[in-house]
């Protein structure tokens, strides 16, 4: 029996004008008790990626639930076996920039905006909520997922912030969870962009268990029959035995990929060593190694917007003692002001619209960036107050 119904029962019909872009459901409560709430990133066709209206449908129904009695907790999943959620809808934000001319974007300024208020919603929610990262997560896909109180990685998650391969930073919070990776782990993957599978997730603090995808049902079961108490702390500690349950036993847990973060972090952090990205950038160009794993990180620097990874690099060293709310309000000044630069808009017409994967980084190289075009991503782009100056943690 499955508890709710497969987000991928209907694949003609999703991603389709009149489709609701998230598909709202509930699971079954025993005995009539408190339920749990599911929403369906429902756009497969293009990895679920998020759009504005994917937001606002999702933070709209997350209040809801979280004033509702009746609902002990949240399931948040993608349509399709392909992805959880690939990241932003790049394509709209592309249109609102070539339509904003080097003026205001509007659509820009409301994406980003409801999006980390959406984030920091899941961050604080009042209830359990369950991510089932399974399949591609990555940029936004993590953002929505690092806040879910219980996270899951299947055999097929793929995640990433590739942001660097597209002239953008690692957003969505990913300045302050990257930096609360163990060692420098979170720096390696901001300026290369590297994958990660489940084991690297688990390894790196993004997701809290392993468990198969052919055990998805059976979990949607349990939680089914399980009495909910909508008492918020007990019902996370229950929802967290559930998911020990049905995680993957130790005889299985060989069969799983190693985690590539664990097994390289010694190399990871002679790379990542030291206060001036200069010397990270040589280290990784002089990187010989057999290991494809890591020599394709090492590429995905050498083809990486420069400017990229100076942002990264310098968000990197001012979010240390940062709040959550303040790492969101500094990175929104940054997200627009991508927006405003060369490198983002030129990194998704090569990798999304010409497709030639040879983006024209301006400038071209670290040694040619003035300090003033890094100091210029923290320029405030909005009238006072900070739109999210009401975020608390």
């Amino acid at each position: 029996m499955n508890a709710v119904p497969d987000p991928s029962g209907a694949p003609d019909a999703a991603d389709a004008a009149d489709a609701p872009v998230v598909l709202l459901d509930e699971i079954p409560a025993a005995g009539g008790g408190a339920r749990f709430a599911v929403a369906t990133f429902n756009a497969p066709r293009t990895l679920n990626a998020l759009s504005l209206a994917m937001v606002q449908a999702l933070d709209g129904a997350l209040q809801e639930w979280a004033q509702d009695p009746g609902i002990a907790g949240v399931l948040l999943q993608g349509a399709g076996e392909k992805a959880f959620c690939a990241g932003g809808d790049l394509l709209q934000l592309h249109r609102s920039i070539r339509d904003a001319n080097g003026g205001p974007n509007p659509h820009a300024a409301a994406f980003f905006e409801q999006e980390y208020r959406l984030d920091h919603r899941i961050h604080a929610y009042p209830k359990p909520v369950l991510a089932w990262g399974h399949g591609i997560v990555m940029g936004g896909g993590i953002g929505l997922l690092a806040g879910a109180s219980h996270r899951v990685a299947t055999e097929a998650s793929r995640w990433a912030m590739p942001e660097i391969a597209i002239g953008l930073f690692p957003d969505v919070g990913g300045s302050w969870f990257l930096r609360r990776m163990p060692g420098r782990t979170g720096l390696f993957l901001a300026l290369t962009g590297a994958p990660l599978n489940a084991s690297d997730a688990r390894f790196a603090g993004l997701a809290d268990v392993r468990i198969a995808q052919a055990q998805k049902d059976d979990v949607l079961d349990a939680i089914a029959a399980t009495r909910w108490q909508g008492d918020a702390p007990a019902d996370r500690a229950e929802l967290s035995r559930l998911l020990h349950r049905h995680q993957a036993p130790p005889a299985d847990r060989d069969a799983w990929p190693l985690s590539r973060l664990r097994s390289h972090y010694d190399t990871i952090e002679s790379l990542m060593a030291g206060e001036d990205l200069r010397d990270i950038a040589d280290r990784l160009r002089a990187l010989e190694t057999d290991d494809s794993w890591l020599a394709a990180a090492a590429a995905g620097f050498a083809r990486g917007s420069p400017t990229s990874a100076a942002l990264a690099f310098a968000l990197w060293q001012r979010v240390p003692r940062l709040s959550l709310a303040e790492v969101f309000r500094l990175e929104y000044h940054a997200a627009l002001a991508c927006c405003a630069h060369h490198d983002f808009p030129e990194g998704i017409r090569a990798m999304l619209l010409d497709k030639d994967r040879a983006p024209r980084w301006e400038p071209a190289g670290l040694e040619q960036i003035p300090a003033a075009l890094v100091a210029d991503h923290f320029r405030p782009r909005h009238a006072s107050p900070h739109p999210l100056a009401d975020l608390r943690d």
